[in-house]
């Protein structure tokens, strides 16, 4: 029976239907066949990560680097920019970031020249943010020796705005995220900073007593992160120690908005590696509170801290809260932070699936997304280890590793799926950073993988779309243009579904901005509701679904 027929017969039903809040708890829908098709070469994607390695196994070569899915150009369709990091103090530009252009057809063309993105740096990180409010996305760069802030011109053209902008960090910077903490109307920037490290301050480290390895994190000291006020008129001003957020033990690497307690302001959750997490709370006066000890999300459930990597929150059990997901370490399994509503969290994955079979990976790109549309948040685990020799001294950990896709079945579950996906999807690889969009344009989710030190693989998602969706643009006006911070709740004969549109998560990347919702076999959604920053809210009916729609905050809906 195809989509069309089903979506009559949910019109017949919706029409004696119950309220939503009566439908909640229906059941997940039945499985929809997906595979992930392998598609970097056909698609013009040619991205090779250089980590710089010379033999010295210098820190910085393990984590690079991350990946975006950018409308850079505004035309409707996500582009690519996967950040390189290179040789060390090179200035000659020979390996530098990529951007790939979406050329509408499932192909790109690499246009990092034309762009001004062409800039050497050794770079880890990356997001992407309207900072300005003229309709088009900028870019923050994280890198080891100095992060870079680029301005777009909307000519499909960046400016290195950096120093004009008062943007100063060049203390290994990792993720970074957008975000109008202040709800100004002005996007904000934080940045994770992780450890002192400097290729003269580099300490010896062996696993096998003989030959030199990777240090952990623990020998070197941590790194205060940034939050950057917009100031207006292309400035920012450093205010993370005002705000409460400077702690100088941070080794950070993943970080995630979030509203962990649904006063409609943007709170931080940012990942340590070693040291524990912090959760941020927005005390509304520019101020935040680390409440991550008591709310149980520093620790692992032994009191250790974690080797925490990537991130993600979402509302995986239309509970309307928001949850977290967090990677870590081999031999640590991943978080699966289930937010009760009382301030306190408890983390699932130890008595389930997915902690279980995350075990033995080192995950870094973590992140939630609904791979088939069927109106439940899956997981994507971008794993890989950090040193080749380790399968020598731990026989069962592997150097590259499987990513996984972890399916949400009954509401809030998960099981491995990956023999279902495809043999391409379980490529051992060394991944590190991951993103999502609908880069084909046909409804469902498509993946990309940076690789450390190897070619980035795009993955088209074949199947999905078999199912209804409705993908959502959200345009502010009072608000910051990107609605970064905006909510919206989708209601068909399922129940309701909670988004909020955000920057950063997973690791050292952004997925697309848009909101995707699935909605399984139902193609009528009965009701929108978006709350905007500004605290506009706006309702709307009856909206047709398999399309994609842009929500302005005055105006409404538009195609």
């Amino acid at each position: 029976m195809t989509k069309f027929l089903l979506a009559a017969l949910a019109v017949s039903v919706a029409i004696g239907c119950n309220t939503a809040s009566e439908t909640a708890q229906a059941p997940v829908a039945p499985e929809t066949p997906v595979v992930f098709t392998e598609v970097s070469s056909q698609a013009g994607i040619d991205f090779v990560h250089d980590n710089g390695s010379t033999g010295k196994k210098w820190l910085p070569e393990t984590l690079g680097s991350g990946v975006a899915f950018i409308d850079y150009d505004a035309d409707g369709y996500p582009d690519l920019f996967f950040v390189n990091s290179g040789p060390f103090n090179d200035k000659s530009g020979a390996s530098t970031s990529k951007l790939y252009r979406n050329n509408q057809d499932g192909t790109f063309t690499d246009v990092t020249k034309a762009s001004g993105l062409a800039v050497p740096m050794y770079g880890m990180g990356v997001a992407f943010g309207d900072y300005d409010n003229d309709g088009f996305d900028d870019l923050y760069v994280t890198a080891l020796a100095g992060d870079h802030l680029f301005h777009n011109s909307g000519k499909r053209t960046f400016t290195d705005v950096t120093t004009q902008a008062g943007i100063r960090n060049a203390n290994f910077g990792t993720s970074v995220a957008f975000l109008d903490y202040d709800k100004d109307g002005l996007l904000d920037i934080f940045v994770n900073n992780y450890v002192q490290w400097s290729p003269e301050s580099d300490i010896w480290c062996t696993l096998d007593g003989d030959s030199k390895s990777y240090c952990t994190p623990e020998s070197y000291s941590g790194n205060p992160s940034r939050l950057y006020k917009n100031l207006g008129g292309g400035k920012f001003s450093d205010v993370a120690t005002a705000a409460g957020v400077a702690n100088a033990s941070s080794k950070a690497l993943g970080v995630a908005i979030l509203d962990v307690n649904n006063d409609g302001w943007p709170d931080i959750f940012q990942a340590n590696d070693t040291e524990p997490n912090r959760l941020y709370v927005n005390q509304q006066d520019g101020t935040f509170e680390d409440i991550g000890l008591t709310a149980g999300v520093a620790y692992a459930e032994d009191g250790k801290a974690r080797g925490a990597m990537g991130v993600d929150s979402a509302d995986y059990d239309r509970s309307g809260r928001a949850h977290l997901v967090v990677g870590n370490f081999s031999n640590e399994m991943v978080n699966l932070f289930h937010n009760e509503g009382t301030g306190l969290f408890v983390d699932d994955a130890p008595y389930s699936e997915i902690g279980r079979e995350s075990l033995l990976s080192l995950t870094f790109g973590m992140f939630f997304f609904d791979y088939d549309l069927d109106g439940w948040q899956d997981i994507l685990a971008a794993n890989g280890h950090l040193d080749e020799q380790i399968n020598r001294v731990q026989p069962q950990v592997l150097f590259a590793q499987s990513p996984q896709v972890f399916r949400n079945v009954e509401g809030g579950r998960f099981q491995l799926a990956n023999s279902k996906l495809g043999a391409d999807l379980s490529q051992p690889v060394v991944a590190r950073g991951a993103a999502y969009a609908d880069y084909d344009r046909d409804g469902d989710l498509d993946l990309v993988l940076s690789i450390n030190n190897g070619p980035a693989r795009l993955f088209r998602n074949d199947g999905g779309s078999s199912n209804f969706y409705l993908a959502i643009h959200l345009v502010g006006e009072r608000s910051n243009r990107d609605g970064f911070g905006a909510t919206v709740k989708l209601t068909n004969a399922t129940g309701t579904q909670t988004q909020t549109a955000r920057s950063g998560s997973s690791y050292c990347s952004q997925s697309e901005s848009a909101l995707t919702f699935g909605l399984g076999a139902d193609g009528v959604v009965q009701k929108i509701e978006v709350i905007w920053p500004s605290g506009q809210t706006q309702s709307f009916d009856n909206v047709a679904a398999d399309r994609r729609i842009t929500i302005h905050e005055t105006t409404g809906i538009s195609d």
